[in-house]
């Protein structure tokens, strides 16, 4: 008997098994045949069809979704609604225009800018910016009807950044603006802004009362005292409408925003509507602020800083002013040459001075013919004197 070698590799496989291994599945396939081939059959043995999908005709219209009930509006928006209603037809829409040469011999009006303002009585006085028509050659009003009338200043106060327009519309077209006041209100109170953002007129905005007593600076680089911040959106356009309480009150004028983008970032700043009322009367009876005055010219504050002079340096006296007659000395030169300063102003009323806006906002709350005290520095003296105001001219 011949012995079998062992493999080269030290691994044996198994011994391959040899049988009958392709019935069991032959009989499989065959069961699953019969199978699907009887599914396809009815109940009596018949060939049962798939069912065809719908038939849709090119173009026809699908069904519409049933319509749920709303039910009522919230109170909220109620007052919204009925709010919006009420002031809407006392806001316009300010268009202006400047003078453009066509050719030699004419000369067109093309639009400049949009701002917004509200009308203030049945006269066809419109209250706005002043920014809003700065440097315009002529302004149109679009009343709520969409009616539009040409405009004509009144007066103004840059300093303020206000201004007052009239036109020449009947009264029954005119629905002056509710007006209330800005004193007491709250942070947190509800607010609305009706304007005419990026020229999209009557769009209604809301928010509420973010901030009071801000500082913001006119066109003038004058400070706007007690100014109200909103986060309602206010966007360009919005500049001159009016912002507004829950019972639908002016309690501020929109006039500008905070923003790195130019548009809305939640900071809006009105001028409050106190400001207002007392400024708009001035502006129809003066076409200018009457301000009471001391009679005096005041220094640049660059000049005043460049002496290291804290307050406002007199450089002269009106003659016959409050100023002159209280005593109150300019700067002047002595006979070689050398600078002799003026009295310096600190002080106003019990307000200190530090500049000259802040003797413009002390002076602002007195009365032309009034007797103040102004604390002045003279030399290396501090003194008071008694200084009847006068009228601005």
């Amino acid at each position: 008997m011949s012995s079998v070698p062992p493999p080269a590799y030290g691994y044996a496989p198994p011994p391959r098994r040899r049988g009958p291994f392709l019935l069991p599945v032959l009989l499989g396939l065959a069961a699953g045949w019969l199978v699907f081939t009887l599914m396809q059959r009815g109940p009596g043995g018949a060939r049962v069809a798939p069912a065809p999908a719908p038939e849709r005709r090119p173009g026809a219209p699908a069904d519409a979704r049933p319509v749920a009930a709303r039910g009522d509006l919230a109170e909220d928006e109620k007052s919204t609604i009925e709010l919006f209603k009420r002031a809407s037809p006392s806001v316009v829409y300010i268009t202006t225009l400047s003078r453009r040469a066509v050719n030699l011999f004419e000369m067109t009006d093309v639009p400049r800018g949009t701002g917004s303002g509200f009308l203030w009585d049945r006269q066809g006085h419109v209250v706005t910016n002043f920014h809003v028509l700065q440097d315009a050659d002529s302004l149109v009003v679009t009343l709520s009807d969409q009616t539009n009338w040409k405009a004509t200043v009144v007066g103004a106060e840059p300093d303020k950044d206000l201004a007052v327009l009239r036109i020449s519309a009947p009264a029954e077209k005119l629905t002056p603006i509710l007006v209330g006041t800005s004193k007491g209100l709250q942070v947190g109170q509800k607010v609305f802004a009706i304007g005419n953002p990026f020229g999209l007129d009557e769009t209604l905005t809301t928010g509420i009362v973010s901030a009071l007593g801000r500082t913001i600076e006119a066109v003038t680089g004058r400070k706007i005292q007690d100014v109200i911040q909103t986060d309602a959106a206010i966007n360009p356009g919005n500049s001159g409408g009016p912002l507004l309480d829950s019972a639908g009150r002016l309690i501020g004028v929109n006039t500008q925003i905070a923003s790195p983008s130019g548009a809305s970032a939640g900071i809006g700043f009105a001028v409050p509507v106190d400001t207002v009322n007392a400024v708009v009367p001035e502006l129809i009876a003066h076409g200018r602020i009457v301000r009471p005055r001391l009679g005096i010219n005041p220094a640049n504050e660059g000049v005043a800083r460049q002496l290291g002079v804290k307050g406002v340096l007199i450089l002269g006296v009106a003659e016959g002013s409050g100023a002159a007659k209280a005593g109150l000395r300019g700067t002047q030169r002595d006979r070689d040459g050398s600078l002799i300063l003026g009295d310096i102003i600190v002080g106003v009323a019990g307000q200190d001075v530090a500049n000259y806006d802040d003797l413009m906002s002390a002076l602002e709350k007195q009365k032309i013919g009034d007797a103040v005290s102004v604390k002045i520095v003279r030399g290396d003296r501090t003194t008071t004197v008694d200084v009847a105001l006068m009228a601005s001219r």
